[in-house]
């Protein structure tokens, strides 16, 4: 009895407590001492059954039956009145126990640890189990056979099934046919040991036919000896995280307005095709660059520049037919990257295709406009594979600028010769900023006459680059290279100080000087302070500054490049309209624009007068000119006959190599014509638009 577990008590026929040992005084809360040689009755405990149901002592510990099995019974407790402690007892009657007759004796066991460890295992179960009803991720325990043998409804919602149709089913055949044994050699190391979770992402196919992208986290549970039993899954639906990374990929490597590659993307795709064995003749390049389309952005408004950015997109897309990979690099700069048997002929045809799909004009609000582009073509050769992507873009970007120097809208193929010439023009555009620093910059100045009277009025203003090593460069040599808008608003600034202080300087004090100004100058106002300023500085009247504005289709009505002009107008510059009669809707320049006076472009003075058609529009243009009221000059004179005919014709003033060419401002100084006061006005007058509309009104 003292080294059993289990404790004992004998009850006497009469139901007094014969025996109790410490284990049972221990399991039942009694002194053993106080319990034996008393009634079982007396021993006051509180004893229920697994029902919780109040038993007599007699009952609960079966004096006088023999147990076929043991009964569980609740005594109280050692944590408070509420507490139940489960015990198990089985009686038997021994006939002869005692002298005085027969006894039972009751074996009495604890069993609350028992029974308490099986509560927790099933309320472990039972909350594992609630927990994976409810999870919000797919959860699924899997046989070692990689069968279904529960799921939840995160899961089966997520394979668009049924918890109860899944059960059951072959893990493997939910998958998709490319990722079916994507975790098998997980599930192997797993298995053996060699880890104790992995995850994967992998794609499934749904019944409905959908793919689904989703991570697994596989966990094996072992037997308490080690054996494997099944596999507990977790499955999280990826597939908004995958779209997303996909999404956010594909921006990383195409351009957001067009959906075309773009240059990192291109770079990547040319590298690998030119690290291909035999490139050479298989691989090419066609660098597109659209020709006007900053006018076409600057006058209708950004919007419309990104309408024709995707027009032409699609353009390429349709030249190219899949044969090569097309690209935005930038602005309105397109690369084609090609790959053909036939490069050659292929880069041709793309090319073709490309000016002819240009040629489909787009509608702008009220206006048909026409795209044109300049198109470069390289084609891999020794040099560039070993110069990898950027010799080969470097190539066909250099016969693309050759193709806009010859008059743009075409196709030219890269020679060596254009290498050399880019190479020149790289090294002018990176001197050129140092250059505007330096004062290398300068104005030299070309007389405007008046017609009739043939004495000096004013000059135009011409910028020269005095370069330190390569002596004076014209215009057409380094303004093209000015492609940061800094930079020309920098060059601008500074000439309008050179060009005020010819004004203070010069030999006559009633000429005034043109300042040739392009849209890029302007629109923040501040080349109109620094024209203002340089005119109260040098104590100038503001009519002999002249603002002389270029590239006129750059200026839309209505933006703060119309308000920066009005600005200038107003405060006494005179505008005047460059070009007059080129381009398009010159017209609505005239009325939109705050214009003092017009030039005559010089395409149309050169035929004149043997040019029947030149003259004819000449003379129409200089008529429409004096009836808004504007002053009127005609460039590039070279012949008498061209002066007499122009003057003749109402064109008031002039300039061409006839009068003189543009000289620096030491040698102006030194010249000594004939100079006359003749300023333009800054608000045109009514001319004879006036009298006409009065004699009109008097035939009425």
């Amino acid at each position: 009895m003292s080294s059993t577990r289990d404790g004992v008590l004998i009850v006497t026929r009469t139901d007094e407590i014969a025996l109790l040992s410490d284990v049972a005084a221990s399991v039942l809360g009694v002194s053993r001492d106080d319990a034996v040689g008393r009634p079982l009755a007396r021993l006051g405990l509180r004893v229920v059954d697994d029902r919780m149901r109040p038993l007599l002592l007699r009952e609960a510990f079966g004096v006088d039956t023999n147990d076929v099995k043991p009964r569980i019974i609740g005594v109280p407790g050692r944590r408070g009145p509420e507490d139940v402690r489960w015990v198990q007892v089985r009686a038997r009657v021994v006939p002869d126990g005692l002298d005085e007759g027969p006894v039972t004796i009751v074996t009495i066991m604890d069993t609350s640890g028992l029974r308490e460890a099986a509560e927790a295992i099933s309320r472990s179960d039972a909350q594992f189990r609630k927990a994976m009803e409810n999870a919000p991720i797919g959860m699924a325990l899997v046989d070692l056979e990689w069968r279904l043998m529960e799921v939840n409804r995160a899961f089966a919602e997520m394979m668009g099934s049924t918890v109860a149709a899944l059960r059951g089913v072959p893990f493997s055949s939910l998958s998709h046919p490319q990722d079916l044994h994507a975790e098998r050699d997980q599930l192997g190391r797993l298995y053996e040991g060699h880890s104790s979770r992995f995850n994967i992402e992998k794609r499934y196919v749904r019944t409905d036919g959908n793919v689904v992208w989703a991570v697994l986290d596989v966990g094996l549970v072992r037997h308490a000896g080690g054996a494997p039993d099944h596999y507990v899954v977790q499955v999280r639906d990826s597939t908004d995280d995958r779209m997303h990374s996909e999404i956010m990929a594909h921006r990383a490597m195409h351009d957001p307005l067009t959906g075309l590659a773009n240059r990192t993307l291109m770079q990547e795709v040319l590298q690998e095709l030119l690290d291909q064995p035999d490139p050479e003749f298989r691989v090419g390049v066609l660098a597109i660059d659209l020709d006007g389309f900053k006018g076409l952005n600057d006058r209708f408004g950004h919007a419309t520049g990104d309408n024709a950015l995707v027009h032409v997109a699609g353009i390429l897309r349709a030249a190219t037919g899949g044969r090569g990979t097309v690209s935005r690099i930038g602005g309105d700069e397109f690369v084609i990257v090609v790959q053909d048997p036939d490069c050659s002929k292929a880069m041709y045809d793309i090319a073709g295709a490309i000016h002819d799909g240009l040629r489909r004009p787009i509608q702008v609000k009220r206006h048909q406009i026409t795209l044109h582009a300049s198109v470069g073509i390289a084609m891999a050769d020794a040099e560039t594979i070993h110069g990898g992507a950027p010799a080969l873009l470097s190539a066909a970007d250099a016969a693309m600028y050759r193709a806009k120097s010859l008059g743009k809208s075409r196709t030219e193929v890269f020679d060596t010769s254009m290498q050399h010439t880019s190479d020149r023009h790289s090294v002018l555009a990176a001197e050129l900023a140092q250059a505007i620093e330096r004062g290398e910059l300068v104005l030299h100045f070309q007389p405007i006459l008046e017609l009739r009277t043939r004495t000096v009025v004013g000059y135009e203003a011409l910028v020269r680059w005095q370069h330190p090593t390569r002596g004076l460069l014209l215009p057409a040599s380094f303004l093209p290279l000015i492609d940061d808008r800094n930079l020309s608003v920098a060059l601008g600034l500074s000439l309008v100080d050179q060009a005020a202080h010819f004004l203070a300087n010069g030999p006559s004090q009633s000429t005034w000087v043109s300042l040739n100004v392009s849209a890029d100058q302007l629109g923040d106002s501040e080349f109109a302070d620094r024209v203002l300023s340089a005119i109260g500085r040098y104590h100038l009247s503001p009519q002999r500054l002249v603002v002389e504005l270029t590239e006129v289709s750059l200026v839309a009505p209505n933006t703060r490049i119309r308000h920066e002009l009005t600005e200038l107008r107003n405060a006494g510059v005179p505008i005047l309209l460059d070009d007059f009669g080129t381009g398009v809707s010159p017209l609505s320049y005239l009325r939109d624009l705050p214009v003092s006076g017009v030039k005559l472009d010089m395409s149309f003075v050169a035929g004149i007068p043997e040019d029947p058609a030149g003259a004819r529009v000449s003379r129409a243009l200089g008529a429409l000119a004096r009836e808004l009221g504007l002053a009127t000059i005609a460039e590039g004179i070279e012949t008498e006959d061209q002066a007499q005919f122009l003057a003749e014709c109402g064109w008031r003033y002039g300039q061409g190599w006839l009068f003189g060419v543009a000289q620096p401002a030491a040698a102006v100084r030194e010249t000594t014509p004939e100079y006359a006061a003749s300023l333009i006005d800054p608000r045109p007058t009514d001319g004879d638009l006036g009298s006409h509309i009065l004699r009109f009104d008097n035939d009425r």
